[in-house]
Parts: structure tokens; C-alpha cells; sequence
């Protein structure tokens, strides 16, 4: 799994469109295997990041959560304090 997509489902606030798009980029990228498309294959990648982000958008809609939503910056605080326990990041 593309390391930079990120759980989206369940937070407060919801996730953003930027979000949405972001993660089907990266997604698109990995199963295309690339990261700038051609000029010939253009069209065919903006599409699919479009429509991509499109029916996530829907899923999250439509996901039905069975515990309280989780918040932003105390995930994002656990995930670093995670990062610097394992040495893979400076406490800085």
C-alpha cells in the first residue's frame, strides 16, 4: 500500500476534498507507476485521479462509523511519537 495514503475514514472534521484528491493521486500513481504521466497518457491519468476521488468521496459518505470519530492532531501526535520512538525521526 502507497505509504503516503492515509486512513480518511472516521475523523473530526471530515476529511477535505484536497484530501480525497490527494489520496487518489497517490493512488493512481502507484498502479500507473508513475509520477508524471506523458503528454499522451495525461488525459487518461487526470481522469482516473477524478473519478477516483469521485467514488471515494462517496464511500466515506456512506461509511457507517461504530465508535466516536478520532481527532486530527492527537492522531497526528501519536503518529510522531511513534516515528521517534522507532528512530526513523528526530524528536526536533
Amino acid at each position: 500500500m502507497c505509504r503516503s495514503i492515509h486512513t480518511l475514514h472516521n475523523f473530526e472534521p471530515s476529511a477535505t476534498s484536497e484530501e480525497v484528491h490527494a489520496a487518489a493521486l497517490q493512488y493512481v500513481r502507484k498502479i500507473s507507476g508513475s509520477t508524471k504521466p506523458s503528454k499522451a497518457n495525461q488525459e487518461a491519468f487526470d481522469r482516473a485521479v477524478h473519478e477516483i476521488a469521485h467514488i471515494t468521496q462517496h464511500l466515506l459518505n456512506d461509511l457507517v462509523a461504530v465508535v466516536p470519530p478520532k481527532n486530527r492532531e492527537e492522531e497526528a501526535a501519536k503518529a510522531r511519537a511513534r516515528a521517534v520512538a522507532s528512530g526513523r525521526y528526530s524528536a526536533a
